[in-house]
């Protein structure tokens, strides 16, 4: 298979997770304030795991499943389920495009782990996409202009914890099939948050069931489709095409809450829009540069 061959496929896989991700906060934004965290992430994990059954079995069933790298498996876990327990606190606290602006300091983290702990090179053409990309969202966000939000803090400190899972993922991708790593992730985190789960367990009202179960499928397909892009292409390829997130995001809080979309945020956006395009172009005669 070629780079570019691989490359798009990364971005098909890519796609279906912006949508996952998409879907997954609107449900949640429906049912957050009804529902604790805890409560919320482990019925999501329980559920995923019987939705993800049948991928499985075609996988070749649970022997398939095995790992030699369980200690990874459960360090990206704990990883994870910290930074995706504070998104979601963040979620109700901070406009859309904000919360994925900040979210969006995790390529930061992400690359600069890869680099170190992986091994990967960084191209001319991937940091000119990164710099695009975190030149948007600091307009965006503007730092040091507007005034902080406790929101901003915690959503950044879920970012350090997503880039950290990212680059442990990306390892696992070399030894462990996507449905593997996804298997153990809903297991792992179901064990991490059943304690505190039952602790603030109240039984969901008929009309949460369906929004608890699009968050269960969406919270599994995002992952999947994650871990499949960075099972095509390195994650300093795949993470500046997440950046086409935050422009869906801007769009869904304009529509469904009523957050306003500023010039900042216009030109922000465009700014990391353009960072992508330059990225998935033809990448073959380029060759990889190491900066570290």
């Amino acid at each position: 298979m070629t780079e570019t061959q691989s490359t798009v496929r990364a971005a098909l896989w890519m796609g279906g997770s912006i949508a996952s991700f998409v879907t997954m906060t609107v449900a949640g934004r429906a049912i957050m304030p009804e529902l604790d965290v805890f409560q919320v992430m482990e019925m999501r994990s329980v559920i995923g795991w019987f939705i993800l059954l049948p991928m499985v079995f075609a996988a070749g069933g649970f022997a398939a499943m095995r790992t030699r790298r369980p200690l990874q498996h459960i360090g990206r876990n704990v990883a994870h389920y910290a930074g995706q327990f504070l998104w979601l606190h963040a979620l109700t606290m901070i406009p859309l495009a904000e919360l994925i602006s900040i979210e969006f300091t995790t390529p930061v983290w992400g690359a600069l782990l890869a680099v170190l702990f992986l091994g990967e090179r960084m191209s001319l053409r991937k940091a000119a996409a990164i710099l695009f990309g975190l030149v948007g969202v600091f307009i965006i966000v503007r730092p040091g202009v507007t005034e902080a939000d406790p929101g901003h803090l915690i959503m950044l400190a879920g970012a350090v914890g997503f880039g950290i899972a990212l680059v442990m993922v990306k390892s696992l991708t070399r030894t462990d099939s996507v449905v593997a790593i996804i298997f153990w992730m809903l297991i792992i985190q179901s064990v991490i948050g059943l304690v505190p789960a039952i602790a603030v367990w109240q039984a969901p009202e008929p009309w949460m069931w369906p929004w608890i179960f699009v968050i269960a499928f969406t919270g599994m397909s995002s992952h999947f489709c994650m871990a499949g892009a960075l099972s095509h292409a390195e994650t300093m390829v795949v993470m500046p095409m997440d950046f086409l997130r935050l422009p869906f995001f801007a769009l869904t809080g304009f529509l469904l809450y009523n957050e306003r979309i500023d010039l900042y945020t216009a030109i922000g956006a465009a700014l990391i829009l353009a960072g992508n395009l330059f990225n998935i172009q033809r990448r073959a005669r380029e060759p990889e540069i190491a900066t570290s």
